[in-house]
């Protein structure tokens, strides 16, 4: 298995990237919202971290072999959890996947499926789904920061500390949104934090 690919970006088309290995020109699919990150790197080295699969029907007797590529861990990560839901597979996640990943687990973790729709393939009973089976998994992915060539920087600690911090901010009131700045603002100040009491205290002495 390929988990990452670096390789002179030769061509950008409309779901798949090419990258150059020597000798070699490597199809790698993307979603959009990496596609878009890379327009305008032609001829420039790029790393990808990468994931495979097998595309095809093997009862007609031909399966291919697929590269899906993204910027960062984090969005590999988010890919691979979002292709989790029942009736997501591979297609339908590229396809549907034309957000920031933080963009889209912040939706599911406020429950708007209605947004959730207006990603391509995705209908009223698969947002309904997405949320139910992912709302408790991506409080790691909704507070992933940017960095500045556009790709996605995962926060260094466990998702389900971060999950956990979350619940116990709303289970003393605050919003969904206030929730989510709070924890914003204390990963901001860069102090590692490894537990849920950590990062409360970090919010609450100073202030956040």
């Amino acid at each position: 298995m390929i988990t990452r690919i670096t390789g002179t970006l030769n061509r950008v088309l409309d779901d798949e990237i090419r990258l150059q290995l020597g000798a070699l020109e490597y199809q790698v699919l993307v979603p959009e919202f990496v596609r878009r990150q890379l327009q305008g790197k032609a001829n420039q080295p790029v790393t990808l971290h990468t994931s495979d699969y097998l595309d095809g029907n093997p009862m007609q007797g031909r399966v291919v072999p697929r590269l899906i590529g993204f910027l960062s861990e984090a969005e590999l990560e988010f890919f691979e959890l979002f292709c989790t839901v029942d009736k997501v597979g591979v297609r339908k996640a590229l396809k549907a996947l034309i957000r920031p990943i933080r963009e889209i687990a912040d939706a599911i973790q406020r429950q708007d499926s209605k947004w959730l729709t207006s990603l391509p393939g995705v209908g009223a009973a698969t947002a309904e789904q997405i949320v139910a089976t992912l709302r408790r998994k991506v409080t790691k992915f909704a507070l992933i920061r940017e960095l500045a060539d556009g790709a996605a920087a995962s926060e260094s600690m466990d998702g389900n500390v971060l999950e956990d911090a979350y619940q116990a901010l709303l289970s003393v009131g605050h919003s969904p949104a206030d929730a989510r700045d709070r924890l914003d603002k204390a990963l901001a100040g860069g102090k590692p934090l490894k537990s849920v009491d950590e990062i409360l205290l970090a919010i609450y002495n100073k202030g956040v």
